[in-house]
């Protein structure tokens, strides 16, 4: 019998991101081939209010380690702590994003333990954790088995629901930060750009509206007023962002970040393979081409062939009409 363990990501305003859920989704499904229970680890600066919101999922337990050096993330200072947590249990997990892609293969090295990264599926077959990941831009998927005595593995967001609080208050306990090794010393957090929003956060968002480059430079001017009609996030095609017309954090794709939003409108995007793959989980697609033959078709639920820069006007229009 071994139990799971959660590594919770905190957001700047020290609460846990929506993406922690989907990783205890994951984790919740594995727990039938371990035989145990579930707990949640939480780093950072200051713990105890995401401390009390995780404790209402229904973890056995919460473990808490707050240290300045946690303020900020760097993979130096976190994964020896994570690690010295960890080996105690049989299963590790943490969310496939982009702290979750630095962090826990790390872990797992400190572990010696197996790594199954960005995994889009995970179930139970003759005892063990079978966990399913996207080959070829997610146009093939392959399965495997761990075989050491502690697994580690990430799950992606887009293919697992956030889970539900479960009731009650689980217990709540610390631990002492572990010893950091020479690197660390060396490794330093001087700041972070990020793009400044009162949108919905890309990969938290109900709705995307993403643009690809037939925008040009037209991209924000046409994308905008739909977006607030619809208080959607703002995506982009790689083509886009390669050609300037949007930021790199507004990348949908496998290069880029990975959605799936009840609502995402393609407006001007081709849907070649590798924007596809960071989408497709979207509960319903809606596409705008003047192309009848592009590829975002054939996975889209509601297509239009139209000139764009008649169309999305004309929908924003009709949008804010309703809404007034």
């Amino acid at each position: 019998m071994a139990d799971a363990l959660v590594v919770a990501e905190l957001g700047e305003d020290g609460k846990p991101k929506k993406a922690t859920l989907s990783a205890l989704s994951f984790a919740k499904a594995a727990l039938p081939a371990l035989g145990g229970s579930l707990a949640i680890l939480v780093l950072g600066d200051k713990t105890a209010d995401a401390a009390a919101e995780l404790a209402r999922y229904g973890a056995s337990k919460v473990v808490t380690c707050e240290d300045p050096a946690f303020k900020n993330y760097t993979a130096e200072q976190f994964a020896p702590t994570v690690a010295a947590v960890a080996k105690g249990y049989g299963l590790v997990v943490a969310t496939a994003t982009s702290q979750g892609k630095d962090l826990m293969p790390r872990v797992a090295a400190r572990l010696d333990a197996a790594f199954a990264g960005d995994c889009s599926g995970v179930s139970v077959e003759g005892g063990a954790i079978v966990y399913k990941r996207p080959m070829f831009a997610g146009n093939a998927f392959g399965s495997c088995t761990l075989s050491t005595p502690i697994q580690v593995a990430t799950a992606r967001q887009s293919e697992f629901s956030a889970a539900e609080p479960a009731g009650g208050s689980s217990p709540v306990e610390s631990v002492a930060k572990a010893p950091v090794g020479e690197a660390a010393a060396r490794v330093q957090f001087v700041g972070l750009d990020s793009v400044k929003s009162e949108r919905p956060e890309l990969t938290d968002a109900k709705v995307v509206v993403s643009g690809g480059r037939a925008l040009k430079e037209r991209f924000k001017e046409v994308l905008e007023p739909l977006a607030d009609a619809l208080g959607a996030a703002i995506g982009a095609s790689r083509a886009a962002v390669d050609a300037g017309y949007a930021p790199g954090d507004y990348q949908v794709g496998q290069t880029g970040k990975i959605v799936a939003p009840a609502l995402y409108l393609a407006i001007g995007i081709s849907g070649a393979i590798q924007h596809i793959a960071g989408m497709k989980g979207s509960k319903v697609i809606v596409a705008i081409n003047k192309d009848a033959e592009a590829p975002i078709f054939q996975i889209a639920d509601y297509g239009l062939v139209a000139d764009l820069f008649q169309a999305v006007p004309a929908l924003v229009a009709e949008l804010n009409k309703r809404r007034a």
